[in-house]
């Protein structure tokens, strides 16, 4: 699939079914339990069958996506880690051995890594092959991407989730590996937020004090070399993002177009949702967050989004981990809403909302 300009922002994306969705707070409203007992819970399932067009809907079959990417920022010093953790990293998910491999068996979730952007010419066995680029520019020096490598790596992110819903899989989750990818995800919030470096920007992997003041400063510096306030979602991806950022971007944009709902880890990939309801707006409508990150632009991109992410614990992890967490939450949501036990069975009468109803 080659993505233009043009094509991207003449998507239409169609509104979640209202119907559907009332129909699922209905059969939740019938389960023997106080009313929204599960609140946020009740909504997401109610979402996803909207999204899914069943009040049947089935979690059964789900995946991560896990984009690896390497990112030219590292060059100014911005994390403690070099480029070539990136690669082995993204080997150990191909085996099924980094943290989300190991999480993944226990949910039952399965595991899509994809080199969309590592610096290396080495296939890594158990990686999806869909490189780019060996990873991108410098953004303090020069745009991380052109335009066209950015639209190549969002078509990479709506393909992959064309083929995940043919081959039968009903929700996706983002996730991602990338040495520096906390500098360019909170470079893209703050020109997508139109805030400055020092309120979004955070440690990261583990930064001192040194080292985040220094990443603050050489992100304020890239901000300033750059007509931000004049620049559109595409823009500012392919000036400031990163090629995971791009492709999960696309995920979100594709989970959209063929109906598929998209559950999001951390700070990293609710910036590429921020970015492609930017480029493609209704996208927002086919989200769930799973946790609000530690870093400080979550809970505003998680606001701007209209998402609440139900698991706050400081997590920080990556990977997709947080939306691996939310998938075994969302199990035990469902085990009430497909063995339902209703107010008729326990042969008592049902609550009734009697708060949405106007006071006379």
């Amino acid at each position: 699939m080659k993505l233009t300009r043009k094509q991207l922002m003449e998507m239409k994306i169609d509104r979640p079914s209202d119907e559907i969705a009332e129909q699922v707070k209905a059969i939740w409203d019938g389960i023997a339990k106080p009313l929204d007992g599960l609140g946020e819970f009740e909504a997401m399932v109610a979402k996803i069958g909207a999204i899914q067009g069943t009040t049947v809907l089935s979690l059964e079959h789900r995946g991560i996506l896990n984009f690896c990417a390497d990112n030219g920022i590292v060059a100014e010093g911005v994390s403690q880690s070099g480029q070539e953790v990136t690669g082995i990293v993204a080997g150990f998910m191909g085996r099924q051995e980094s943290s989300v491999g190991k999480m993944a068996v226990r949910a039952g979730v399965t595991v899509i890594p994809v080199d969309i952007g590592i610096n290396s010419n080495q296939p890594i066995p158990g990686v999806r092959d869909c490189k780019v680029m060996h990873g991108t520019r410098d953004f303090l020096v020069e745009p991380a991407m052109t335009e066209e490598e950015a639209l190549q790596a969002v078509s990479v992110g709506i393909t992959l989730v064309e083929e995940c819903k043919n081959a039968g899989f009903g929700i996706l989750g983002t996730g991602e590996m990338g040495i520096g990818n906390t500098t360019t995800s909170s470079a893209v919030a703050a020109a997508l937020l139109g805030l400055k470096a020092s309120e979004v920007t955070g440690r990261g992997a583990g930064l001192d004090n040194e080292g985040l003041l220094h990443k603050k400063e050489v992100i304020e510096e890239a901000l300033s070399n750059y007509p931000v306030s004049r620049m559109d979602g595409l823009e500012i991806l392919r000036t400031f993002g990163g090629l995971d950022i791009a492709g999960m971007a696309g995920v979100c944009i594709g989970g959209a177009l063929y109906h598929v709902p998209v559950v999001l880890d951390g700070l990293i990939s609710s910036v590429a949702a921020l970015a492609a309801e930017k480029m493609v707006p209704g996208v927002k409508e086919y989200l769930l967050a799973s946790h609000l990150s530690k870093e400080p632009a979550a809970k505003e991109v998680a606001r701007q989004l209209g998402l609440h992410p139900v698991i706050d614990a400081g997590l920080g992890l990556g990977e997709g981990t947080g939306a691996v967490m939310l998938f075994s939450l969302l199990d035990l949501a469902m085990a009430l809403y497909t063995q339902q036990t209703t107010f008729e069975n326990m042969e008592i009468a049902q609550y009734e909302r009697f708060f949405d109803k106007e006071v006379e």
